[in-house]
């Protein structure tokens, strides 16, 4: 019987995979996780916050975060499920930065 399975193509491989996200998302909704502007602490002092917050942001993006945010007053610091967006924002209040969560 296996023999009768003919392989997938790259494209159908590739479709199969956005219908997965596409069902993930109906199943998981994605939450963005907000960072204020703060005009307590030094920027470094946020950069660092976020990097220990969310260990999959990389330096440049935590400074390209905290700039937004001291820019624009708000930036999204991620986007993501919401148990991982809960635990992203309470860390992030953990270092006394304002902080929400936003249904993305």
């Amino acid at each position: 019987m296996a023999d009768n399975i003919r392989p997938q193509t790259e494209k159908q491989a590739q479709t199969l995979t956005q219908q997965e996200a596409e069902s993930l998302r109906d199943l998981l909704p994605l939450y963005a996780v907000i960072i204020h502007n703060d005009d307590v602490n030094p920027m470094d002092f946020v950069v660092q916050a976020l990097l220990k917050s969310v260990p999959e942001l990389s330096q440049e993006d935590a400074i390209g975060i905290m700039i937004e945010a001291h820019n624009e007053g708000r930036a999204v610091v991620t986007v993501c499920p919401l148990e991982p967006a809960e635990l992203y924002c309470d860390r992030i209040r953990s270092f006394t930065l304002g902080c929400n969560i936003e249904k993305a």
